[in-house]
């Protein structure tokens, strides 16, 4: 396998398994962000109308001067949230907010738009026809939700909709989700894992890098199994929570803006996890997730 190593999304789409996040990635940094990463092979972007940096994706993706098809580009719709004082999104909202997007990324198309989370019961059906309506309209290859729970799932289908084709979700040895993830590969809905480095002690300690990890939790990743499984494998501890992930088929979404890091985060394929250590991973499930620390929108009724 190499980084251009895939899963099927649909019977036209395949999904590059290594991709690259850009959450918490200013708008300033992106484009050198991706410029590297593009450099080191990885040809699956992962970007969001939330995350502020579209414009910045866009320009990197440019400077790269690949060919479009050459490259898997993600975004996400934001739904809005009246709890946080956000006007929900309609269909005819959904459908905008993907040509703001484009616009921003100077695309005519994403190969894959999500929907960000499950904010808003009312309006979930209606931004889901609208990623239907989008995809229909060629503006996306193909479409799917982000953080939705079975509940959230069976809602779409009882609507009588076409069932997503992928549900990226905090996936890491914490918080498994077996009882999900076996949803959705029972249903062909690929499992995309963001936040794959929860149990690192350096994840998210720059200052406003918020997350639900506890004191006890930092002090379990000081102290974590995967310093020792580094050793093993001649890999560092990012490598192995990568590797356990891509081992199980699942497209991973690391972060980093150092070229050196991102380089090394792509170096996934050139081993791997022996089934004594997986096994042994099996076990270290904590279940909910920590990225949203208590609003976790994988909860949401």
């Amino acid at each position: 396998m190499t980084t251009t190593a895939t899963r099927t999304l649909s019977s036209t789409v395949e999904i590059p398994l290594l991709g690259f996040g850009t959450y918490l990635i200013p708008q300033a940094e992106a484009a050198a962000a991706v410029g590297e990463a593009l450099k080191a092979g990885y040809r699956h972007i992962d970007t969001a109308e939330f995350y502020a940096n579209e414009d910045g994706v866009g320009a990197g993706l440019r400077a790269a001067n690949l060919e479009r098809k050459s490259v898997f580009i993600t975004t996400k719709l934001w739904p809005g949230n009246a709890a946080w004082g956000q006007t929900p999104k309609t269909t005819e909202t959904t459908l905008a907010a993907l040509d703001q997007s484009l616009a921003k990324l100077k695309l005519d198309y994403v190969d894959l738009y999500l929907i960000h989370a499950p904010f808003e019961k009312e309006q979930r059906l209606a931004q889901w026809r609208g990623l239907v309506e989008l995809k229909k309209q060629g503006k996306t290859r193909s479409i799917g939700v982000s953080n939705f729970n079975i509940n959230h799932l069976e809602e779409l289908k009882a609507a009588g909709l076409p069932q997503p084709e992928a549900n990226q979700i905090e996936l890491h040895p914490w918080s498994q989700k077996p009882e999900l993830v076996g949803y959705l590969e029972k249903h062909g809905i690929v499992p995309i894992a963001y936040s794959s480095l929860v149990p690192l002690s350096t994840w998210r300690t720059a200052p406003g890098h918020a997350s639900g990890k506890t004191a006890q939790m930092k002090q379990d990743s000081e102290a974590s199994p995967f310093k020792a499984l580094a050793k093993k494998y001649g890999k560092t501890e990012s490598q192995i929570l990568l590797r356990w992930a891509v081992q199980k088929n699942w497209p991973v979404l690391p972060k980093s803006t150092r070229p050196e890091r991102i380089r090394e985060n792509a170096d996934l394929f050139s081993f791997s996890l022996d089934a004594g250590d997986m096994a042994a991973i099996a076990k270290m499930d904590r279940g909910d997730g920590i990225a949203w620390g208590s609003q976790d929108p994988v909860k949401a009724k």
